[in-house]
């Protein structure tokens, strides 16, 4: 009696573990789905907006191979304004779509939870009536009866017991099964919003980097084509310019010249075979790619800002203990990236990325050691020489030993794919490292 008492408690709790798995509990704030009339709306608006955007970006085309003169650069800009400006729109509706599709999937976790729980509760009463059955005999069965109809009748039961207990146990294992599939859909989802979301800071930075340009070229210019003309004639001060300018490095204490920047990513070129122009664009991208880059876990921070809560614990924090450790860094006080927030204000995807190359820890660790070989050194993710090779490496096992490779190393660097949702990060990385390319030629490196 004692040894079968033993197993059935055995077999309660791996009952338990089965419905348990996978189970969440429920957070979510549930938004009103949207009905297939809006979102059919929706992706219209969608179309339309590519349809108009394909069409600025075919007229920007045409007005970069025209002469310059001031009224084509003012076009120029306003076209660019106009592009970015739907680029942000479509962005925002992307995000929309998805935040929607966020929302179906809560709803299925929050219904699915309360099933397990339901289905978890039921078990427990079966099995106690299973135990019961199996320790109560036969002949006891037989013996408490009157007539031989009872006595059939609860065996019945019994046996209807126990076929009952096999269906629930069938039931809670899909559940669990159910549950994690839509967790890691879940998951999916909110990688995604938080590209989206990274895109859309990248486009309104380019818009309001493009609305200044426009103001200080009518300032300086006054209007005029001859005071345009005599800007773009002198050479010689822009190349000193480009020279002196500060190069902004995230993480990084001191601020090099681009002309210092140059030479570092020369030497990462050197290593691997990708055109420095490149690493300069990816680098600016990436240390500029949010106002809330590297503004977690540093000194004087709350609670909510520590690598313990921003960053991805099963993925992230050990790798983060070892890297600073290595350095003799203060794990409480090194600054990485804080998370994106969607919408409603919640946490979208984790942060944790360090240094002007924006490696998440789980990331650094394939590349440290490569680095370090190089370098001779222990690697460091907030160093800027250890960043651009890191980077390089990193670009070159995406493609970009060639220029032709270039835009889906960008986008594999960006989110590991070429996702064409997230194209605006590939196409602005081709585009500023055209630029950079032109002014490293101007200063004849």
């Amino acid at each position: 009696m004692h040894l079968q008492a033993k197993k059935y408690a055995i077999k309660l709790i791996l009952i338990a573990v089965i419905v348990a798995s996978g189970i969440i509990p429920s957070t979510s704030a549930q938004q009103t789905p949207i009905s297939q009339e809006e979102k059919t709306k929706l992706q219209q608006e969608l179309a339309d907006i590519e349809n108009q955007i394909a069409a600025y970006q075919k007229e920007l085309s045409q007005i970069t191979g025209e002469k310059k003169t001031l009224q084509n650069k003012i076009n120029y800009l306003k076209k660019q304004q106009g592009s970015l400006n739907l680029q942000i729109r479509a962005t925002a509706l992307e995000i929309q779509d998805i935040e929607q599709e966020i929302g179906k999937t809560e709803t299925a976790i929050d219904i699915n939870t309360a099933k397990a729980r339901d289905t978890k509760a039921k078990l427990a009463e079966f099995i106690a009536l299973t135990y019961e059955q199996d320790n109560t005999p036969t002949l006891h069965i037989i013996l408490s009866h009157d007539n031989l109809s009872d006595v059939l009748s609860e065996l019945v039961f019994y046996s209807q017991v126990s076929e009952r207990l096999n269906q629930l146990l069938k039931e809670a294992k899909a559940l669990s099964e159910q549950l994690a599939s839509d967790k890691l859909k879940l998951e999916s989802q909110e990688n995604e919003t938080k590209g989206l979301l990274a895109i859309q800071r990248l486009q309104k930075e380019q818009l309001s980097g493009a609305e200044s340009e426009h103001n200080e070229l009518l300032a300086v210019t006054r209007g005029k084509e001859s005071e345009y003309q005599a800007v773009l004639g002198v050479s010689q001060k822009q190349a000193a310019e480009i020279r002196g300018r500060l190069y902004q490095l995230l993480g990084v204490s001191t601020q090099i010249t681009f002309g210092q920047a140059v030479e570092i990513a020369k030497y990462a070129s050197g290593l691997t075979g990708v055109r420095a122009s490149f690493l300069l664009a990816i680098l600016t991208q990436e240390s500029n790619l949010g106002k809330n880059v590297g503004t977690c876990n540093r000194p004087g921070d709350p609670a909510e800002k520590s690598w313990k809560v921003v960053m991805k614990p099963e993925r992230d924090q050990e790798p983060f203990k070892i890297v600073t450790a290595e350095l003799g860094l203060d794990i409480d006080t090194t600054p990485v990236s804080c998370p994106m927030k969607d919408s409603r204000g919640r946490q979208v995807g984790w942060g944790g990325a360090m240094g002007p190359a924006q490696f998440i820890p789980s990331t650094w660790m394939g590349y440290k050691d490569k680095v370090a070989a190089i370098t001779g050194k222990i690697a460091n993710p907030w160093d800027i020489r250890d960043a651009f090779v890191a980077s390089a490496i990193k670009l070159k096992a995406g493609g970009a030993g060639t220029v032709e490779g270039e835009w889906a190393a960008a986008m594999r660097y960006f989110s590991g794919g070429t996702n064409k949702k997230y194209r605006f990060y590939g196409d602005n990385v081709v585009k500023m490292a055209n630029q950079y390319q032109q002014e490293i030629e101007s200063l004849g490196q």
